[in-house]
């Protein structure tokens, strides 16, 4: 089945991990042998030759760096200059993998129905480029509202105002408080330039002021349960509630500790805490409960964002598993129509909704 995956840190892996996403997962896993850098070595599950194999023809891929004011411990650049000229290398990935014709930028609704039309073409799926949507997580590359307008121009089509700790325009993931005047300005410019804003990572404060500030079109690129996960990274039910009242589609992250109560980094496995494809679908299986419909979520799946097989579903080798889902779904007794809208509808539904001519 054709699938779409709203989260995926490729140029981050292409730069900062060194590894070349045109060659099989298998190889990128082979050069990496004995290195020991990252916790992640030699266990990826994405590269572009793996999309293809699993249909998964689009995907939402991002840009990221972070600002860290001193005496913030987190890993990132020590200026939001710094961090802008980290997210323009990325672009200059992105455009390269253009040029090789692995890859194409998705940022209007013709560029939409021209790819999804390719994708359920005759032609071999191992020759199909594969679609990026440009975010941006976090804000904290934007020197001013101006580089936003530079961003929207070479393609930028959603954004996530923080990311982990506290941000310029907002606070992320274990840090509270509100978003303050930067933040209201950079919504505003958000709005009249047509992005999506991306509410996954906000703090609880941040989230709501940003709902309150924001009238635009809101997704949630890969987020979980709190009311199966108890931590603030995950929406609570009155989140997704209100997400849904928004028209908002929410993606499946497929993060261990996000996914399964209790895990320690660098002690739990994926087997010792039965963490497989099935809780994915709790965590679906919640999301459609509060919606009443199965209009509202999708996949998201943030794979090899700085983790990998040592931290995902057990019964992933490479992201091409996410084809196990149709019949995972379909033994819980989601219809066709259901598991279609799960795999890529309601993205595509979203999609053209939010790039529909006025």
């Amino acid at each position: 089945m054709f699938t779409i995956d709203a989260h995926l840190d490729l140029s981050m892996n292409a730069l900062e991990w060194n590894r070349d996403l045109r060659l099989p997962v298998s190889s990128i896993n082979a050069r990496e042998q004995g290195l020991t850098d990252k916790p992640d070595r030699a266990k990826a599950v994405v590269s572009l030759p793996e999309l293809r194999k699993g249909k998964i023809g689009l995907v939402v891929a991002t840009q990221i760096a972070r600002y860290v004011a001193p005496g913030n411990n987190l890993p990132g650049w020590h200026s939001p200059e710094q961090a802008w000229a980290q997210t323009q290398g990325q672009v200059a990935w992105y455009k390269a993998m253009e040029e090789a014709g692995e890859m194409v930028q998705i940022h209007d609704l013709e560029s939409l129905e021209t790819h999804l039309l390719l994708w359920n073409s005759d032609l071999a799926d191992e020759i199909k480029p594969i679609g990026y949507i440009l975010s941006l997580e976090g804000a904290d590359s934007i020197v001013t509202v101006e580089h936003l307008k530079r961003a929207h121009a070479y393609g930028l089509r959603a954004l996530g105002p923080a990311h982990y700790g506290p941000g310029r325009y907002a606070q992320g993931t274990d840090a509270t408080g509100l978003m303050g005047p930067e933040g209201h300005e950079l919504l505003k410019e958000m709005e009249r330039l047509n992005i999506i804003l991306d509410a996954t990572h906000l703090c609880d404060d941040s989230f709501w002021e940003a709902l309150d500030h924001f009238n635009g079109h809101i997704w949630a690129s890969h987020n979980n349960c709190r009311a199966l996960v108890n931590h603030n990274r995950q929406y609570s039910d009155a989140q997704i509630k209100e997400l849904v009242n928004r028209g908002a589609v929410i993606g499946l992250a497929l993060d261990a500790w996000m996914m399964v109560p209790d895990w320690v980094r660098g002690v739990s496995t994926p087997e010792n805490m039965h963490c497989n494809l099935e809780v994915m679908a709790d965590h679906l299986d919640h999301i459609c409960q509060i919606a009443g419909n199965t209009l509202h979520v999708g996949l998201g799946s943030d794979l090899d964002g700085a983790f990998g097989r040592e931290q995902c579903p057990y019964d992933i080798e490479t992201i091409a598993d996410l084809q196990k889902i149709p019949a995972i779904l379909e033994k819980r007794g989601y219809k066709k129509q259901d598991v279609q809208n799960l795999m890529q509808g309601n993205w595509t539904r979203f999609l053209r909704n939010v790039w529909a001519v006025k």
